[in-house]
């Protein structure tokens, strides 16, 4: 995997998913990170994930890179030239937790293996991203199905606010947000990453306790 700068996620960007887990539509891109350590590639791979933290949560989304330092009045044209199809995983439980005491999320998602990537593929410019289908099937079952249509805030506006509040380096990547169908992952699951019916990219699912 190429050398991550740093990774940014837009939450509640698609209106289903945040009514589905009974949160409030966003009226403007909430903003929060993940550490680069917690990247990991869809590359058949089996990854590990703790059976002791409570239910981890999968959430499918376009992920985009940045290709360059980003200057003002750069466009999203200017400094997205690749994408890949991810996977936000969250522990559920934990979050919920740190939600109601007022505390940040990044117990609940920055842990290890919890920013799965498909290698990276073209990205099709910004017109013809408007209307992208990307899906994650589960054990042969299709369970998330999204189009870029749907999204709250568009790639050019998350690309946009990203840089107005961080500052967008070359390497940074973009989790833009995931739509309705979340669920807890189980040991042994496959899961398979597509876009625009193609696949992107696999992993399968190991389930272990340290103690």
């Amino acid at each position: 995997m190429e050398e991550i700068a740093s990774i940014y996620c837009i939450g509640r960007n698609y209106a289903n998913h945040a009514k589905e887990l009974g949160n409030e539509v966003p009226t403007e891109p909430l903003l929060f990170g993940k550490p680069k350590s917690a990247a990991v590639l869809a590359d058949g791979r089996t990854l590990l994930y703790p059976s002791d933290k409570g239910a981890i949560h999968y959430e499918a989304e376009i992920v985009l890179k940045i290709a360059k330092d980003m200057e003002d009045g750069d466009t999203l044209d200017d400094v997205v030239t690749e994408m890949a199809i991810g996977v936000d995983l969250t522990l559920r439980d934990l979050q919920s937790k740190l939600k109601q005491k007022g505390h940040p999320w990044l117990r609940a998602k920055g842990f290890r293996n919890s920013a799965i990537l498909t290698p990276f593929f073209p990205f099709p410019g910004e017109q013809e991203s408007k209307s992208l289908n990307f899906s994650l099937e589960r054990n042969g079952e299709v369970v998330q199905l999204g189009n870029t249509e749907n999204m709250l805030f568009s790639f050019n506006e998350i690309v946009q606010e990203c840089h107005l509040a961080f500052g967008l380096k070359k390497g940074d990547l973009l989790f833009t947000g995931t739509p309705e169908g979340v669920g807890a992952i189980a040991d042994g699951d496959q899961f398979n990453l597509a876009c625009q019916g193609e696949t992107k990219g696999n992993f399968f699912v190991r389930m272990e306790s340290k103690e």
